[in-house]
């Protein structure tokens, strides 16, 4: 692959999204214009999936939980994904195969080598250049949420305390990953995450 391929990962409420709308502006400043993709989603199978998972109060076994985001992200990597890549873009990411560990691995108790197997069917075995994991306590990520609550920040407090360890022990495992304090102040987080980013290109 010819492209550079940036994963922000963490609970909702990080400020993942955040911090991957300042890099792309920063990257902008400097003539690079990132494609910019999030998961579930980026294509229109992956939106219809991301309703189902997200937006409908409905109820599902873990395993078919897992296997949607698995069909969203196969759709968003063949078609959108490895295009990219092999073009030479930089390409951002609002979560990648990571989250599927930390969430349906670690939150909601799916063998983890089992979800591996399908991130690798789903993504082809592409792997992130560089994955940016923020880090936050539970409780001050829930607090930062203004809008309603979907579907999976309604899982309760001792999911996400196991998704918050789930993260924080890939990034031990996960070559390329930078975990960071999320609590810290934007602006600061920004200039860290452009160092380490700036490096990279």
């Amino acid at each position: 692959m010819k492209g550079v391929f940036i994963v922000f990962e963490g609970i909702d409420g990080c400020g993942k999204s955040t911090q991957l709308r300042a890099l792309s502006k920063r990257l902008q400043a400097y003539g690079i214009e990132p494609l910019v993709i999030r998961e579930p989603g980026g294509t229109p199978v992956g939106e219809q999936i991301r309703e189902i998972l997200l937006e409908r109060p409905l109820e599902m076994e873990p395993l078919t939980e897992l296997l949607l985001y698995e069909a969203s992200r196969s759709e968003l990597t063949r078609t959108v994904l490895r295009p990219a890549l092999q073009a030479g873009q930089v390409v951002l990411a609002d979560r990648f195969a990571m989250a599927s560990l930390a969430y349906q691995g670690y939150g909601r108790g799916l063998d983890l080598t089992l979800v591996r197997h399908f991130n690798t069917i789903a993504t082809e075995g592409i792997e992130p250049s560089m994955t940016i994991i923020l880090d936050v306590p539970v409780e001050v990520a829930l607090a930062r949420k203004r809008s309603a609550f979907d579907r999976l920040e309604r899982a309760g407090l001792e999911f996400h305390e196991r998704v918050r360890r789930g993260y924080r022990e890939l990034a031990q495992q996960t070559p390329g990953s930078l975990l960071l304090d999320g609590t810290r102040p934007a602006s600061e987080l920004a200039e860290q995450i452009w160092k380490a980013v700036e490096s990279l290109l």
